[in-house]
């Protein structure tokens, strides 16, 4: 039973611990951020879509 622990759960649990810590990161990042170069072109440019053709 503990080798089924060892081999199977334990790297889901650290993959998907791994996958949450780098959403906040990303969270927090984004919205210091935007904080930051708040009224500035350089904010308009990072929520900019690229490949939006326009109506």
């Amino acid at each position: 039973m503990f080798a089924v622990v060892l081999v199977v759960v334990f790297p889901v649990v650290v993959l998907m611990s791994g996958a949450v810590a780098a959403a906040i990161l990303g969270g927090v990042l984004q919205a210091e951020r935007d904080a930051a170069h708040a009224g500035s072109e350089y904010l308009a440019l990072a929520h900019a879509d690229p490949w939006h053709q326009g109506d």
